[in-house]
C-alpha cells in the first residue's frame, strides 16, 4: 500500500483540535515521517502508527511547527528501546540543533542516528522500494519539499504460464527484470510470454510551505497525489504573499496546471475554525481537492 496519513494540519499556533503539520508515508509496510511538529509522537499513538517502522524522518524547514516535535520523539524511541537505525533529513542547521539538546539533556540514543543536511534539490533515498526527492519551495527561510516515487519491476509474473513452459521458479526473479528463459533444448521462451506489464508507478509529492511560485511544477507535473499548502482563503491574498504562504485557489491552481490526480489541502490558520470553506473555494479551480483531515489515510 502507498499512502499518506495526516497527523497535523494545522498552521503554527495548535486550535481548533488541529495539531502542527507532521503526517506519513507508508510504502510496502515502511513509514516515512514527514515533518514533525508539536504532538506527532502524541498523534502517532492515536492513530495506531507503528513508531518501529520509521526508518527516515524529512523535516522540510526549521520553523518550529514543523519540528519542535522531533527532539521528543527521538527520546522517546531511545526510551522505548528502538533498534533500527534512524535516518533525519533537514536544513544544515539541524543537526546542531539536535545535538545540542542531546548533549544538555546528558541523553545518549539508543539506535544508531544519522542527521542528513539538505542544501541543495537531491535524490535523498534511493532503494528497491522508493526513490524520494527534495526541491526548493518559495518560502521566508530555507524550506523544502519532498517527492515519492515507488519502485516497480518492470514486468509482473504470470505463475501459471510459467508453470506451462516449465520454468523453474529458481529464475522466477529474473523473469521479473525482464529476461528471456532459455530451456536445455536451446528454446528461448520469450519474457512477454510470462510476465504482464507492472502497474505504473505512482508518485505523491509534499510541497511544504511556500508562496504561490511555477517553479514546483517541474518537480510534481503529473504525480497522482501532492499535499499543498493552504494557509488562507483567497481574500487574504495579500497576506499570503507577505508571509510566504498560499490560498485555496493558488494551491488548486498549482495542482491543475501541474496535471495532478489529486490534491490534499492543509496548514490551516488558526483564525479559521471550520475548514468548509477551504475545500469549496479550491474546488472552484480544481476539482479532485480533499481537506488533509488528521487521522485520515489518502491512498496514492
Amino acid at each position: 500500500m502507498f499512502a499518506v496519513t495526516i497527523l497535523g494540519n494545522n498552521s503554527a499556533v495548535p486550535a481548533f483540535d488541529r495539531h502542527p503539520t507532521s503526517q506519513v508515508v507508508t510504502l510496502d509496510g515502511a513509514n516515512y515521517l514527514v515533518d514533525c511538529g508539536e504532538g506527532t509522537q502524541i498523534q502517532l499513538i492515536k492513530y495506531k502508527i507503528r513508531r518501529s517502522r520509521i526508518s527516515h524522518i524529512f523535516i522540510s524547514h526549521l520553523h518550529g511547527d514543523h519540528y519542535f516535535g522531533l527532539v521528543g520523539l527521538l527520546n522517546s524511541l531511545s526510551l522505548l528501546g528502538h533498534s533500527q537505525e534512524l535516518n533525519v533529513y533537514g536544513p544544515a542547521p539541524l543537526k546542531e540543533i539536535i545535538e545540542l539538546q542531546l548533549k544538555v539533556a546528558d541523553t545518549a540514543l539508543c539506535y544508531p542516528l544519522n542527521i542528513f543536511a539538505v542544501t541543495e534539490p537531491a535524490t535523498l533515498v534511493d532503494n528497491d522500494r522508493v526513490t524520494i526527492k527534495c526541491f526548493r519551495t518559495n518560502h521566508r527561510i530555507e524550506c523544502y519539499g519532498f517527492s515519492f516515487t515507488e519502485k516497480k519491476q518492470p514486468r509482473k509474473l504470470d505463475p501459471d504460464k510459467a508453470k506451462e513452459y516449465e520454468i523453474p521458479s529458481s529464475f522466477y526473479d529474473r523473469l521479473k527484470d525482464g529476461e528471456n528463459y532459455t530451456r536445455k533444448d536451446g528454446t528461448v521462451v520469450a519474457n512477454e510470454l510470462v510476465t504482464v506489464p507492472s502497474t505504473p508507478a505512482k508518485r505523491y509529492a509534499f510541497c511544504a510551505d511556500t508562496k504561490y511560485d511555477e517553479n514546483l511544477l517541474p518537480h510534481i507535473m503529473d504525480f497522482d497525489m501532492i499535499y499543498h499548502e493552504t494557509t488562507y482563503l483567497d481574500n487574504l491574498r495579500e497576506r499570503a504573499e507577505s508571509r510566504f504562504h498560499s490560498t485555496t485557489r493558488q494551491a488548486a491552481l498549482i495542482a491543475k496546471k501541474a496535471g495532478v490526480k489529486k490534491l490534499l489541502i492543509g496548514h490551516f490558520s488558526s483564525k479559521y475554525d471550520t475548514l468548509e470553506e477551504f475545500e469549496a473555494e479550491a474546488r472552484e479551480v480544481f476539482a479532485d481537492t480533499e481537506l488533509a483531515l488528521e487521522g485520515v489515510c489518502y491512498e496514492v
